[in-house]
């Protein structure tokens, strides 16, 4: 799914700034499909995935591993042989921020 998200670039996050704020949250849970909210401080995003095989698995985590090196910005990782589950959240403001979107949404298309 091509959305705005895809065509931003995660920035570097020093802290210092609020994370998003539930309605900010909401209006971008609209723009990633089959994302659940993990509404635990600190809230995260998290997606389910699942493959044929561990090596299937393993090129899709290869793929997300290069995608976050280029975008400075790396998801929470969890392998179960065929199933990956990745968590998104901006350790720095304690939170949700833009960047966790835009990540989600380049995850998709990987």
């Amino acid at each position: 799914m091509d959305n705005k998200l895809t065509s931003k670039r995660c920035v570097p996050c020093e802290g210092g700034v609020p994370p998003l704020t539930d309605a900010d949250i909401e209006t971008y849970m609209r723009e990633i499909r089959g994302w659940e909210l993990i509404r635990t401080e600190p809230k995260q995003i998290r997606k389910k995935f699942s493959f044929k095989n561990f090596k299937e698995a393993m090129q899709f985590i290869n793929k997300v591993a290069e995608l976050a090196e280029s975008e400075g910005h790396h998801p929470d990782i969890h392998i179960f042989y065929n199933r990956v589950v990745l968590e998104l959240w901006t350790h720095a403001v304690g939170g949700l921020s833009e960047n966790d979107f835009i990540m989600a949404a380049k995850i998709d298309m990987a």
